[in-house]
């Protein structure tokens, strides 16, 4: 692949030579770097570098030019290249038209002049963006392909896998790509050995499990030591927390994922206040984020593995997996998070993957190009993937059960869906019936306050309700409630039972459960705050009192 370029554009000579001094002097190796003057100039470059082919990862733009605005500059900049990332250098006295630009035209961050010394102001801004950038860019004819049929559980099950573990892969219809054709000749494979994944060395992979695709792309999937200080269970935002903060504090960490590290957060096309990022930023930026800081310190992670069961054995922790393997640990914490629950309506299931999604909104986008799409559910995340897919979807419909959705969603979100003219809120309403033959064609709706009943045409239903915490597989070690939250510190103390299975001497810390050396963080948690915020709170709170359980013992 050609290096990407950097466009720096500033009317201030002084400026402009600045900025190229600094940038040159850090990415000139990794990058083809380009400065101009002129605005003008820099639209026409833009369109060239388009014509050629070409790929640009970042725009630098001053705000105050004589030929127009930084801001409209970077609006035309984004129709060219949308996936650009996008900087307005700013004064002081110029604060206010950037923070407006950040809803207006996407901006992806404003740097004050001056920004000496680099090292502290530019570098880590820089750095951060190009880290996304090339995190989400898919270059032409590179890479893994996945090939398969739109509606295909199957397809749709692998691309959530690739998705989740950040994987970059070129998505190709097998009805409607005639590469998918010449693919499937050249690896011999037929429509029933659909979906084929051929990887960046040639090897084709014909309806591959999710080990097999992670074992070739070099994810690991058994320990390596023969003990930890801590294994965690579950790579949700509170998991990765943990993680995170275990291993940067020196303990061996052991970090086990049974399907896509971020949890639901990692679907979630669009998180606006997740503070430190007045831009937003998406579940899949936030999970890479996480994934590569916790892998800086020395996590190990395993993925995708299942955890059978937790044994104890002299105060050990046995933690038996799926395939057999075996881990060690002198403590776990189980941040297993929730589940979307499943709609209770007849005939659902069979279109779960073939039409209806529970979350998944931001790895089915492409499905929704021109679509009608309805998005069952009233809390933040199903109004984050309705305002995420506005842009490529013909229509949005929201069905929620209660009036309004003030009720239930963020105020932010709520001012932004009506804001929105493809966005439609249906309040009262609920889903009761669905038909097709093997994919989703239609659904019926009814209207709880007059009764009323519709069925409308729908090849897309993203479901968003309720949870359901992610316990099913942990056997009776720990105690949980009537609805399979972990049971921990103060709560256990009011059970009249308490006495019979705590033994010691101390009272038990607050996220740690009935026994002695097992924590739980995050929403799988009785009586934790939910959030993204507050999972990242739970799974560093969680590491204070591993090491002061590993203190003790």
């Amino acid at each position: 692949m050609k290096l990407p370029f950097i466009l720096m554009v500033d009317d201030d000579a002084q400026v402009l030579g600045a900025i190229q001094r600094d940038m040159r002097s850090r990415y000139r190796n990794d990058y083809r770097l380009a400065a101009t003057a002129s605005v003008n100039e820099a639209i026409e470059l833009l369109k060239d570098l388009k014509l050629k082919g070409e790929v640009v990862a970042l725009i630098i733009s001053d705000q105050r030019m004589p030929e127009m605005e930084g801001v409209d500059f970077l609006e035309i900049a984004k129709g060219i290249f949308p996936e650009t990332k996008r900087v307005l250098l700013t004064a002081y006295s110029d604060i206010e038209a950037a923070i407006k630009a950040i809803n207006t035209v996407n901006l992806n961050y404003y740097l004050l002049k001056p920004w000496h010394p680099p090292e502290e102001k530019l570098y880590p801004v820089t750095d951060d963006l190009l880290d996304e950038w090339h995190a989400s860019f898919k270059p032409d004819h590179e890479g893994i392909k996945v090939i398969g049929f739109q509606w295909s559980p199957k397809s749709h099950k692998l691309k959530e896998f690739l998705s989740g573990n950040l994987v970059p892969y070129i998505w190709i219809d097998a009805e409607e790509h005639e590469e998918a054709k010449k693919l499937m000749t050249s690896a011999n494979s037929s429509h029933d050995e659909l979906p084929l994944v051929v990887l960046k060395d040639g090897v084709a992979l014909k309806d591959p499990s999710l080990i097999d695709v992670a074992s070739k792309i070099g994810l690991q999937q058994k320990p390596k030591q023969e003990m930890y200080d801590v294994a965690i269970i579950g790579a949700g935002p509170a998991g990765l927390a943990a993680s995170v903060y275990g291993s940067c504090e020196g303990l061996k960490t052991l970090l086990i994922e049974r399907s896509n590290p971020g949890g639901q957060a990692s679907s979630s096309t669009r998180i606006e206040n997740y503070l430190g990022f007045p831009a937003g930023l998406s579940g899949a930026e936030l999970s890479r984020r996480a994934i590569a800081q916790t892998l800086r310190f020395g996590t190990e992670m395993l993925t995708p593995q299942s955890v059978n069961s937790i044994k104890v054995k002299d105060g050990y922790k046995i933690i038996e997996m799926e395939d057999g393997s075996v881990a060690h640990s002198k403590t776990v914490v189980i941040s297993t998070g929730v589940a979307y629950n499943k709609l209770p309506v007849e005939g659902l299931d069979k279109f779960t993957g073939a039409g209806v999604y529970y979350g998944s909104a931001s790895i089915e986008a492409h499905a929704c190009r021109n679509e009608t799409v309805f998005i069952v559910g009233g809390g933040n995340s199903a109004c984050q993937a309705a305002l995420g897919l506005c842009h490529i979807a013909k229509e949005i419909h929201l069905v929620i059960r209660r009036e309004s959705l003030k009720q239930t969603a963020a105020d932010y979100l709520v001012r932004n869906l009506a804001k929105t003219p493809n966005i439609f809120v249906h309040g009262s309403t609920e889903l009761i019936g669905t038909t097709g033959d093997k994919v989703l064609e239609s659904i019926t709706l009814k209207n709880a306050a007059t009764g009323e009943e519709q069925s409308v045409p729908a090849k897309v239903l993203f479901i968003y309700i309720g949870a359901t915490p992610g316990t099913q597989w942990l056997n009776n070690i720990v105690l949980k409630d009537e609805k399979g939250y972990i049971i921990t510190g103060r709560e256990l103390m009011k059970l009249k039972n308490f006495h019979t299975f705590w033994k010691l001497e101390r009272q038990p810390y607050l996220p740690e459960a009935s026994v002695p050396g097992i924590f739980a963080s995050g929403d799988v948690r009785y009586t934790a705050l939910t959030g993204i915020s507050s999972a990242v709170g739970e799974g560093a709170m969680a590491i204070r009192f591993v090491r002061k359980y590993l203190m003790e013992n």
